[in-house]
């Protein structure tokens, strides 16, 4: 008998979606037709501000970082994220209600911290509920919204995540710690350096490094790029500008000083894993997704840009591993590659090694298998709603 996952996410950033997504492959190999899917961004369907949340994140964090710190410590906490959630259900309980309704399934995945406990009350209101599970998508300084003791379950990436979790109220024995999940096709898709640069044009014996704007594009990568090329490299300079069209332009046109190639958007499921394969070294925000990924491609990283709150720990994952370090300030993120760059293959192996400690690429099984097995269990009765 086919199953049916439903997966509750919302756009606020590309990780909810790029989790679930990869949760959702790793289940299509493993089950196939065993198993069928639904998803609903949540945040859409409810009343404003929230609905307006997948257009206003992306533009808050990446003009004004005070002020998303500032909204971020007001909301974290166990009072405040209490108080949060109850005005969240009770302005769209109709539409949380009309969600669950419309939306039958054998067993719950969410990926997003803010809707977690607001549709899980409109589960209780059910005369049978399936199974609710929570997959955490911040690395470290998890915000407390993601911690529901009632949930069934919680998959959390890190001992620190976890830790946190028990002090919000959370049990050992509902808490898991597998890591991230990375997409089974990204992990897939890895193959020798060698055979990498010779697919994508790199040169095969120049060390590459590879700076990285997201998949919009965004953030200071321009003047990133411009004290990298200031120096004359013995590297070739790898920038990967995402759906931004006219910073590709921009790149296109300036007169280099290094070797480089320049791509647009690329396929999170085969170009990236080569281009990271190909690469040596890495320029790139402190998003979760592009650490893991990274971690599992043995990158060393450069930490550029945090958001902050739930990217501040993800800086210390990365340090504190000795996989990279955090130099905000292009001019010093420039000299220190130019000094990993002087130090020779070696120590880049080694600082690579150490990335490659932080990994755990067998996160997307672990979850997906266990989804699948809360999946086949029994649903539960109608219980109180508090």
């Amino acid at each position: 008998m086919t199953k049916k996952v439903l997966f509750l996410f919302s756009d606020t950033g590309g990780g909810h979606r790029s989790a679930f997504q990869a949760i959702q492959d790793a289940m299509k190999i493993r089950y196939g037709d065993a198993v069928d899917f639904d998803a609903v961004d949540v945040l859409r369907e409810c009343k404003w501000p929230l609905n307006k949340q997948p257009e206003l994140y992306p533009r808050v964090v990446n003009t004004s970082k005070l002020l998303w710190a500032l909204m971020y410590h007001s909301f974290d906490g166990k009072r405040r994220t209490g108080l949060a959630r109850r005005l969240i259900y009770r302005n769209n309980r109709r539409i949380l209600r009309r969600i669950v309704s419309e939306h039958p399934a054998d067993v719950v995945v969410c990926t997003h911290s803010v809707i977690g406990n607001p549709t899980f009350r409109a589960f209780l209101t059910l005369d049978e509920r399936p199974p609710f599970l929570t997959v955490v998508t911040d690395l470290v300084t998890t915000p407390s919204f993601w911690y529901d003791p009632r949930v069934d379950h919680c998959f959390v990436p890190t001992e620190t995540a976890y830790r946190r979790g028990l002090r919000l109220g959370m049990s050992p024995s509902q808490m898991q710690i597998t890591g991230l999940p990375v997409n089974p096709h990204f992990i897939n898709s890895m193959t020798s350096k060698e055979l990498a640069r010779k697919e994508l044009g790199f040169d095969p014996f120049l060390p590459a490094v590879l700076i990285v704007a997201g998949s919009e594009g965004m953030g200071s990568i321009r003047k990133m790029v411009a004290a990298l090329d200031a120096k004359p490299l013995d590297a070739q300079l790898i920038v990967v500008c995402g759906r931004n069209q006219e910073l590709k332009a921009r790149l296109e046109d300036r007169v280099w000083t290094n070797r480089r190639l320049i791509f647009g958007y690329v396929s999170n499921h085969y170009e990236m894993p080569r281009i990271m394969a190909a690469s040596d070294i890495i320029v790139t925000k402190a998003g979760p997704s592009t650490i893991s990924e990274a971690a599992i491609a043995g990158l060393p990283m450069i930490i550029s840009e945090r958001i902050p709150g739930q990217e501040t720990g993800n800086v210390r994952l990365v340090t504190e591993n000795e996989a990279g370090i955090y130099l905000p300030k292009p001019e010093k993120a420039a000299a220190r590659i130019a000094e990993w760059l002087e130090e020779g293959a070696e120590m880049l192996e080694r600082r690579a090694a150490n990335a490659r400690r932080i990994a755990r690429p067998d996160a997307v099984w672990e979850i997906a298998d266990a989804v699948w097995d809360w999946a086949n269990r029994p649903k539960f009765a109608r219980s109180r709603v508090s």
